[in-house]
């Protein structure tokens, strides 16, 4: 299995100029046969480019510097040296490029985007071109231009419609499963999701939806407990949050309340996200009419304000899966 890796820092240069020629022909009547040195190729540019095939930065894991090609010198009969060759470094879609201080420098948001990061150095220019009617035998030439050179951290956040953010063991993966073409792991023990997950929700034969599952957070995750909120970057693009709670814990509020308050402690605009709390596990209440006396007891521990905001279903059993079908659609059109 490749392992996953979403931040990745690397040091980066494009290459140096070749540098030019000093040469003469042997030409009759010429001082010193006539000056025909050739400029140095340029070097090669850093380039990268968003790949949707690539899903983390488990292929540069080994690469601490990626280094372009450096110009090749000038010869003689004006000959001009070979352009180095760019590197060329593909990165996820989803990716942000940064600086080490945290500046972002490009968002990689859409597959194919190639983005010119740092130019190679100016080959330098043979004796040839410094030829004139006093100087007709020029015995000195230039140096190539040295490339740039930075140092930049590589992060990916990927790029969803849906955050599904919940406690371990309350049934994202099952859930991301049952309506998704995702296929995550599955166990009935907590932290089986130890990567960010992704997959199409199908609304109709055109409209489709992307859901993000991350792994589990357990309250105190900001002070890293657990897994603690590094994959919370995941969840930051997304348009909507759905919370899922498993129903039958005995303090449905509160956890959605520690879920909150643990979003916020990474991201006050991320926890100001629009959402909707899944009450999941539905089929473990009992029959058809116990779940509807189950579900008006578990919406009364919730204030008013949150009561609209509820959603019941079970993954398992294919339980009010219409209802997260209909907040699909909602969630398209931009309807709060």
């Amino acid at each position: 299995m490749e392992k996953f890796i979403d931040v990745i820092r690397l040091s980066l240069g494009a290459g140096h100029g070749g540098k030019g020629a000093v040469s003469f022909r042997r030409e009759s009547g010429v001082p010193f046969g006539g000056p025909n040195g050739g400029d140095g190729g340029r070097g090669g540019d850093v380039v990268l480019v968003a790949d949707q095939s690539l899903s983390s930065f488990a292929h540069l894991y080994s690469f601490h510097e990626v280094l372009a090609k450096d110009g090749e010198p000038g010869g003689g009969n004006n000959c001009h040296g070979s352009d180095g060759e760019d590197a060329v470094i593909k990165v996820p879609v989803g990716t942000v490029l940064k600086d080490t201080a945290d500046r972002e420098i490009h968002d990689f948001t859409v597959n194919g985007d190639a983005f010119l990061f740092l130019k190679g150095g100016l080959g330098g220019r043979g004796n040839a071109r410094f030829a004139t009617s006093v100087n007709q035998a020029p015995r000195y030439a230039q140096k190539g231009l040295e490339g740039d050179r930075a140092d930049v951290v590589l992060e990916i956040k990927l790029i969803a419609d849906i955050g599904l953010v919940g406690f371990p063991n309350a049934g994202k993966s099952t859930f991301i499963a049952a309506i998704t073409n995702a296929r995550p792991k599955i166990a009935p023990y907590p932290f089986t999701t130890l990567t960010p997950n992704l997959g199409i929700y199908r609304l109709d034969g055109e409209h489709s939806l992307v859901i993000a599952d991350i792994p589990g957070i357990i309250e105190g995750a900001h002070e890293g407990k657990g897994l603690g909120l590094e994959f919370l970057r995941h969840i930051e693009r997304t348009r909507f949050l759905f919370y899922l709670i498993d129903c039958t814990s005995d303090t449905p509020a509160e956890d959605f309340e520690v879920l909150r308050r643990e979003l916020a402690a990474h991201s006050e605009a991320l926890a100001a996200k629009p959402f909707a709390i899944g009450l999941s596990k539905v089929d473990l209440l009992g029959t058809a009419e116990d779940r509807v006396l189950f579900e008006g007891d578990i919406t009364s521990k919730f204030p008013e304000e949150l009561k609209p905001h509820l959603v019941y279903f079970s993954s398992v059993a294919h339980v009010g899966l219409e209802t997260i079908r209909e907040l699909g659609w909602k969630i398209l059109r931009g309807e709060r």
